[in-house]
């Protein structure tokens, strides 16, 4: 299970959005097991798998992925839908499932709060989960969530207000390897040169989020 709170929001700085996270001690868990300090938004991971998969939707060529988006109350919606669909391409897209054929891999993400920037947390703690479970990866990824306010200035990890306040919002799914985009949603409408600068922004506030991933591992593994 994966504890991952929202990075500390603001206007874009030159090296990234500052983070909340400081702490990673290792918990009893089905799967991948860190626990950060809570923020603003926490969204809490567990993975399941590689495991049995019914025959219907058993894959010779390799595993079969599933995401489940939990909201903190009532049942998953259209707009949980959508994100899990989002969240399963993503994954798909770095993890070496050919090596795991015939096999599901459940990927279960239960939101404990929402202050904004739901899905790019979502995205974070999902990667967290992967790699502290040892599943083989490509790369890495992490999400940043953008929102350009009415005077067009770039918030990164903006909150549900500031969210509600601008004029488009856009969440990048980011891999670690060449910094290219995985997959993105957009709320709102944008001209092409703004979503540019919002994909700068969000690719400079990855080395951030990467090093924060690195930070923990080796903050795992120096304690065993």
């Amino acid at each position: 299970m994966v504890l991952l709170p929202r990075p500390t929001p603001g206007p874009v700085p030159s090296a990234g959005p500052s983070s909340s996270l400081s702490r990673c001690p290792r918990i009893p868990s089905p799967g991948g097991t860190l626990s950060p300090l809570p923020g603003d938004t926490s969204v809490l991971a567990g993975l399941y798998g590689p495991a049995e998969v019914k025959g219907s939707r058993e894959s010779p060529d390799g595993a079969t992925v599933e995401v489940l988006l939990r909201p903190k109350v009532g049942l998953p919606g259209v707009a949980e839908r959508s994100r899990e669909q989002l969240l399963r391409r993503t994954f798909e897209a770095v993890l070496l499932g050919s090596l795991h054929p015939r096999t599901s891999i459940t990927v279960v993400l239960q939101v404990l709060s929402d202050a904004g920037s739901l899905l790019a947390c979502c995205l974070n703690a999902a990667c967290m989960g992967l790699l502290d479970a040892g599943l083989p990866l490509s790369s890495l990824f992490c999400g940043v969530t953008c929102a350009l306010d009415p005077h067009g200035d770039i918030i990164l990890d903006p909150t549900a207000r500031q969210e509600q306040e601008a004029h488009a919002v856009l969440t990048f799914a980011i891999d670690s390897a060449q910094r290219k985009v995985l997959a993105t949603t957009t709320r709102g409408s944008c001209s092409a040169e703004e979503m540019q600068r919002c994909l700068v922004a969000a690719q400079r506030a990855a080395d951030t989020i990467f090093q924060f991933y690195r930070d923990c591992v080796q903050r795992k593994y120096s304690k065993s």
